[in-house]
């Protein structure tokens, strides 16, 4: 998107807000929704369906090149996790 094109889109934007200013039930709902998007862009783990399925498609591709991390039998979550490098 072009600095032209960006610009264009901020100046939009304030216009629309400015018009529903007046209206406290539409902002409150700009609000929580603007909130919401807020915590999307803050959780990396977020990520869409199609990211989703090419990371699941890798892992099972590593799996059966035996590339794969796996539990012992009898392991549980945090000792597996701290096997393996993550710190908890």
């Amino acid at each position: 998107m072009t600095l032209q094109q960006i610009n264009a889109q901020n100046t939009k934007l304030w216009q629309d807000i400015g018009s529903i200013a007046d209206n406290e039930s539409l902002m409150k709902r700009l609000a929580r929704y603007v909130a919401k998007l807020v915590k999307e862009k803050e959780n990396s783990a977020i990520m869409t369906k199609e990211e989703y399925m090419a990371k699941l498609e890798r892992a099972e591709q590593e799996s059966k090149n035996g590339e794969g991390m796996t539990m012992l039998p009898g392991e549980n979550l945090s000792d597996f996790l701290k096997r393996n490098g993550y710190e908890l």
